[in-house]
């Protein structure tokens, strides 16, 4: 399983690097012999992004819960501007 690729062996086999990273997993793409990027399927990249918690329970595990915030909008009329 090939996992590195030189920039330019990576844009020459480009539908080669789409199927082994769909396949085989993440493929590593090099610049002057440093690791550049990574391709990878949209489903590893979901799996990476996904919130480790609900929106729900990262509310409920903030630091912030049972704090009364205060959060009435001020009424006063808007400010005028010249224009």
């Amino acid at each position: 399983m090939r996992q590195h690729w030189q920039l330019q062996e990576a844009k020459n086999h480009f539908s080669e690097v789409v199927e082994k990273a769909l396949n085989d997993g993440p493929q590593v793409v090099t610049k002057r012999g440093l690791e550049a990027v990574v391709v990878l399927s949209v489903d590893t990249y979901k799996k990476l992004t996904k919130p480790k918690v609900g929106l729900v329970d990262f509310f409920r595990q903030s630091p912030l819960k049972g704090i009364n915030l205060d959060l009435e909008r001020v009424k006063d009329s808007a400010r005028e501007v010249e224009l």
